[in-house]
């Protein structure tokens, strides 16, 4: 599963998604088993609405061709959410919440360099995404 940024990376060549990285995320792709939390576009469209990321793409557009490509979107339901109000000793950030939970309910590896979810001790299977 990837973090929002892993993701952007991904999309855009960005050199800063490592190679060790970027080979799980083609495994992952090549095994259909690459995903991202809904929250994911919604925070890309967030912050590209406040101009804190140069986004050229059309967010819609480009959700449907991640999916299109073989990016499972996995929805967030109540399980995700009350998951994400009980995250112990883990910082406020409500997007980084819901996506850790996404994580950890589907008992996915998460695709990283928040350095917040790379140093919470909690039981999360995660990779440094510049690795």
């Amino acid at each position: 599963m990837l973090d929002t940024h892993a993701l952007v990376w991904l999309w855009t060549g960005d050199d800063k998604l490592g190679p060790t990285a970027g080979i799980a995320i083609d495994n992952a792709l090549d095994d259909e088993q690459a995903a991202v939390s809904a929250m994911t576009f919604w925070e890309v469209a967030l912050l590209k609405s406040k101009g804190r990321l140069n986004f050229p793409e059309d967010v819609g557009r480009w959700r449907q061709e991640l999916l299109g490509q073989g990016i499972t979107e996995i929805t967030v339901d109540g399980e995700i959410g009350i998951r994400a109000n009980e995250l112990p000793g883990f910082h406020a950030d409500p997007a980084d919440r819901i996506i850790v939970a996404t994580a950890l309910t589907g008992r996915h590896l998460i695709i990283t360099a928040d350095d917040h979810i790379l140093r919470w001790s909690g039981n999360l299977d995660r990779m440094d995404a510049r690795e």
